[in-house]
Order: C-alpha cells, then structure tokens, then sequence
C-alpha cells in the first residue's frame, strides 16, 4: 500500500480534528450567545431541541431558489440521521461479511441496517403523541410502565450508548494504525477531547449542527468519487469502485469471481435475513441519539422526509463500502480461503492498489465520520443520563464534568476491544429480549403490561437464549457461550439464529409469565381477604 509520510499523516489528521475543533466551538458560542432565556432553560436546551429543528442550514439555500419547503425543511435532519447512522467502523464490519456472504449478505446487510431507520418516522409521532414533553424513549417508558421499567430501560440504553462509543473508537484505532503506522492512542484521546470539549459546551444543539456538516461533507465525497468512476470508466479498461472515501481503479480476475462463490445464496445469508433486522431494529430503540433527533422535528411530515432521505442514502453508502470486501477477493487482494487473513480488514487489504494521495482523503473521512458518530453518541448519553437519573435539575457544569468522567472508561475498553463486531452483538441480543415486549405496550388491548413484566422479559430473554443454547449444544459451557456470542455473527450452524429467535419470544413469554402471575397473585390476595372478611362477619 502506498503509505504517507508520518508527517503527512499527522498533518492531515491534526488538520482535521483542528477545523472540527474550531466550526464545533464557533458554532457553541455562536449558539450561547442567541439564546436570550434564561440559565435554567439553557439547561433543558442543553439536552433536547424539541419541535426547533427545521430549515436553517445555509447549504440548503439552493433548494430555496425552487421552493420545496418541506424538503428543505427535512434536509437537515436527513443529514443528522447519516451522520449519526455511519461510523468508522463500517469499513470493517461491511467488508468483513462481503468476503463470508458474498453478494447476497452485502445487499442483505445494508438493507437492513438502513430500513429501521424508518421506524423513527413511523413510531417517532406515536410516541412524541403519547409523550409531547419527553425527548427520548425512556422518558414514555417512564409514562407508561413506571420508574422501574424506565430506570431498567435507562441503564441498557447507557450501557448500549457506551458500546457504541467503545467500538467506534476501537475503529478509529485500528484505522489509524493501519493506515498510518502510526499507534492510533493519540488519535483516539484527540477526538475524545475535542468532542468532549465541543459537546460540553453546546450540548445536543451543537451536535444536530456538526452533524449537518459531517453529513453533508460524506454525501459530497461520495457523489465526487461517483463522478469520478464516470468520468474514467471509458477510458480506461478496468473496473473503478467509489465507497464513501475512496475512488480507485483495480483489475477483477473474472477467475475469482467464479470460484469465490460469492455471487451465490448461502445458508448464512438467508439466516441474515432474520437475524439482521431483528438485531438492527430492536438496537436502534437504545440509541438515544436517533430519538432525540426524532423528537427534534418540527413537524411529523419534515420528520419522514428527512428519514427516508437517510435510510436511502444510508443504504446506498453501506452498499458500496460493503462490495469493497467483494472486489478485495475478486481482485485477489484478500483470499477468504486463507485462516491467517482476517475479513474483517478486508477494506485496508484492497487499500494496497491505491496511490498516496487517496490516503489522504480517507484519513479526512475517517476523521470526519467519526467524530459525527461519536459527539452524537456523546451528546445522547449524557442527555438520557440528565433527564432520566436526575430528571434535568443537575447543573449544566456537572452534566459538562460527566461528560469527561466517562471518556476515561471508553478511551481505556477501546484500546483493548478485540472485535467491534462482537460488542455490536452483543447489545444487539439485549436489545432483541426486551424491546419486543416493550413495544407491545403502545397497543390499547396490552394495557395489561407492567413495568415487572418488561424487566422480567428483559431478563428471561437473555436466560432463554442461554437455554436454548444449552439444549443446541447439550453442554451449559456452550450456552453460556452462545449468549455471550463468543463465536460471532458467522457460525456455521443454525446457533446464532436461535440465539436471536430465543431472545424475543423468550422475552415475550416471561414477560407475559410474569403479567399471569402478577393477576393471579392479586386474584388469590382478594380471595383470602375476602375470606377473612367472610369469618370475621
């Protein structure tokens, strides 16, 4: 691979960060000194944006010129969206499952981690309905299932909020190290400051702000690329491949491509469609940072323009990060059939074909997607920690103190996390044993459903799939396993998806286990009181 410099990389990486920096405190102080309420209103601002969000990017003033307002309006959300669904790690996960399940896990893949996004626009105004002060999940948790359920819920969307945050740094440090040759720590304890220091001062404005830009900066670099496969592809007799960050020419062995397999279903792949959208879907419900940017559009149509916009250019994105993985064993720049090669850097094995210069516009997109993903998942967290734990009367300054105590324990897991994929997974199953059943509570007819009940789905979920796995395997050491997916997404057996079946109707049944025996607790108390009623009399 055509590496830079160490000073170049420096210079380029430090750039970045150091523009980012500035936009991020311009933009703080730009929005402190707008805002003419008072202390205590900054305070709740810090945290939510609700019904302010709408069309006042300045990159949307050409769209004024043809007066589409409602597109318009939804752009900035849309961008927020893109910006808050991609990070880092996507060039090792996507590429990874293109080398296992070809074509067919690639298309599979970016489906579905993009179509539930559409379930903020259509569950978004039900809830913000049902709930028109709250501006993330767990607050109509609060309303509807009580503090147990909403304090239980809030500690798993803090804890999948803080895996999230591990595995893009992770990323970024793998990345870098890759890329660079350069130890990646420095990067890693830079972006943390920076965003630490941008995010303490604006809160969730400022982010839903950044966000526009790193957005719009991804979309750009893609339709650059997009134009300049088109420009080369008759002149030159190759095949040119743009992803979010690169645009490179590479030579396909039509010989591979044959005897790869991989343009043929597999066993994994029709899995995947189960497990992937059940995964994806629930998890989403624990990413506060998509709920707060629901909650932060104007109106409910802006809302699902501005989704669908992201779930499409999110799709598209993923898809062609993804096939990176397909032309690194097509090319013969990766070989699947080869144990000491790991897919999951399948991206940076392709990288080798590539001039110096391309580096360097990877490195800023690296930069740039994550630091988005990151001062979103750092803005969301602290937000549902505030309002949820100390219902928002904690003082700005000890929200901004908390930001930085939790950058330690994330900076430190990050640089030891083996597999990101694996943390995914992880929340994924938690999220897969409670959501379920918690969604089941917006039904009129389920009104039956205690915040008991959802804790103790929550639970048995997790227990099932233990269960399942020891049943499956016939040995408690593999089930114990299995639940904490120590094997990966890619067994080669039916293990993983009924690890992701048990968890939901596992969740399902002990939940409603517990509403019975809730009823039949009271049932058997009001027979015995009536009965020493009757003897007294």
């Amino acid at each position: 691979m055509a590496q830079l410099s160490v000073q170049n990389s420096n210079v380029i990486i430090f750039v970045s960060y150091a523009v980012l920096l500035v936009s991020g405190l311009s933009l703080a102080l730009k929005l402190r000194h707008q805002s003419k309420v008072l202390i205590n209103s900054f305070a709740t601002e810090w945290h939510c944006a609700n019904r302010t969000q709408t069309g006042n990017s300045t990159i949307l003033t050409l769209l004024a010129y043809y007066q589409f307002s409602n597109l318009r309006e939804a752009i900035p959300l849309a961008l927020n969206f893109i910006a808050s669904a991609l990070g880092s790690g996507i060039l090792f996960s996507y590429p990874q499952l293109a080398t296992i399940a070809g074509v067919q896990g690639v298309v599979t893949y970016a489906i579905t981690s993009s179509a539930p996004l559409m379930v903020f626009a259509y569950l978004g105004p039900v809830i913000r309905k049902k709930c028109p002060d709250g501006f993330v999940l767990t607050e109509w948790a609060r309303q509807r299932y009580g503090v147990t359920c909403s304090l239980y819920l809030s500690f798993l969307t803090l804890v999948t909020m803080f895996l999230y945050m591990v595995a893009e740094l992770s990323a970024l440090h793998q990345i870098m190290n890759a890329l660079t040759g350069i130890d990646g720590m420095r990067f890693v304890i830079v972006e943390c400051i920076i965003t630490t220091v941008y995010t303490a001062f604006g809160g969730f404005r400022i982010s839903f702000v950044t966000d526009n830009i790193q957005g719009a900066m991804v979309i750009g670099l893609s339709i650059l690329f997009a134009r300049h496969i088109w420009l080369h592809t008759n002149k030159y007799d190759k095949v040119f491949i743009a992803t979010v960050t690169i645009g490179f020419e590479t030579k396909i062995d039509q010989r591979l491509v044959d005897s790869s397999g991989l343009t043929d279903s597999s066993l994994l792949g029709w899995q995947l469609l189960y497990i992937l959208p059940m995964a994806v879907l629930t998890n989403d419900f624990f990413l506060s940072n998509f709920w707060i940017r629901t909650f932060a559009s104007k109106t409910d149509e802006e809302l699902w323009i501005g989704v669908s916009i992201a779930t499409m250019t999110v799709m598209i994105i993923l898809t062609l990060v993804g096939t990176t993985g397909l032309i690194a064993c097509w090319t013969g720049a990766f070989d699947p059939s080869d144990p000491m090669l790991d897919g999951s850097i399948a991206f940076f094995y392709l990288l080798k074909q590539l001039p110096a210069w391309i580096i360097g516009i990877i490195l800023v997109m690296v930069v740039t997607l994550s630091t988005a993903a990151f001062d979103s998942l750092q803005s969301a967290m602290i937000s549902t920690a505030s309002n949820d734990f100390f219902r928002n009367r904690l003082n700005v300054w000890w929200v901004r103190l908390s930001v930085l105590i939790v950058m330690l324990p994330v900076v430190v897991i990050a640089l030891k996390a083996p597999s990101i994929l694996r943390i995914y997974l992880i929340s994924d199953l938690i999220s897969s044993s409670t959501i379920p059943l918690l969604v089941l509570g917006l039904m009129d007819s389920m009104d039956f459903l205690h915040g008991y009940d959802i804790v103790a789905g929550g639970v048995g979920g997790i227990f099932s799939v233990f269960i399942f796995g020891v049943i499956y395997y016939g040995n408690i050491r593999q089930g114990i396993r299995l639940t904490l997916l120590e094997e990966g997404l890619y067994a080669n057996d039916w293990s993983v998806f009924g690890a992701f079946v048990s968890a939901p109707l596992g969740g399902i049944f002990w939940g409603l286990g517990s509403s019975c025996v809730r009823k039949g607790y009271r049932i058997l108390m009001r027979k015995s009181k009536g009965s020493m009623t009757h003897c007294i009399e």
